[in-house]
């Protein structure tokens, strides 16, 4: 698993967009019980601190040390660095799975190995992602300009699994259909040039180039967001999830 995320944690635990309600309440009703999740790939903790609201014990876990240091606290939640592929966990521990913007990656075969070894029978395992945002018809092309000429050849090749959806990723387990949800989020305008700026690939064209690309479309952003102060941005969700054994 590679670790892109140690230099900004900060800005991550800022600027990333948490996750909406409607997938919990998709999630939920498919469990035998409530004792414990495994939040994998937990980043800043957004997802762990919503599981803890109705979990008795959460695990998060991710490789960045870094990032768990500005993770979201709550009395039910442990956080321990550790890859995703290999825990210390022990057998059948968990009644839900969940990976949230991270599972691409992973080393697939290793991880769902380890998935069917710590998940209960029957649990659940959620793949939780989200596409670009959209706006307005007028950020919207900016932005997707920029994603794709300005800082496209700096994005590792495990950012396609996220255009295809994480279709391309291998799930055996037992698929469930699960509903379109958006995530609409209201921000102001430094909120989506922070959001920007925790962009992997923009870290990596920083590191080649010795400055940030963002300048480049900063202040056309600023002239098409106009004088609004807040707009509504909405993030499709990606989510697969499945039943594990």
């Amino acid at each position: 698993m590679k670790d892109n995320f140690s230099v900004s944690p900060g800005q991550y635990a800022k600027y990333r967009p948490d996750y909406p309600q409607a997938m919990f309440d998709f999630i939920y009703p498919l469990l035998n019980e409530k004792a414990k999740a495994w939040d994998c790939g937990t980043g800043s903790g957004q997802v762990a601190l919503e599981l803890a609201k109705d979990f008795h014990e959460v695990e998060a876990t991710d490789i960045s040390e870094q990032q768990l240091k500005y993770a979201f606290q709550a009395d039910n939640i442990h956080y321990s660095a550790q890859p995703a592929e290999k825990t210390t966990f022990e057998n059948n521990t968990f009644d839900l799975i969940t990976v949230a913007q991270a599972v691409h990656w992973f080393d697939f075969d290793k991880f769902n190995t380890e998935v069917k070894r710590v998940g209960k029978p029957n649990g659940i395992i959620a793949l939780i992602g989200y596409e670009l945002n959209n706006i307005t018809p007028e950020i919207d092309t900016i932005i997707r300009r920029f994603y794709t000429d300005i800082i496209g050849n700096y994005w590792d090749d495990e950012n396609k699994h996220i255009q295809n959806k994480y279709q391309t990723i291998p799930f055996p387990f037992r698929e469930l259909e699960t509903p379109e949800i958006n995530n609409i989020k209201l921000w102001r305008f430094d909120h989506l040039i922070g959001y920007l700026n925790t962009w992997s690939a923009v870290h990596n064209f920083i590191e080649k180039n010795n400055y940030n690309p963002i300048s480049e479309i900063e202040d056309d952003l600023r002239v098409v967001w106009g004088i609004q102060e807040v707009r509504r941005v909405i993030f499709p969700i990606i989510f697969r999830v499945g039943r594990i054994k």
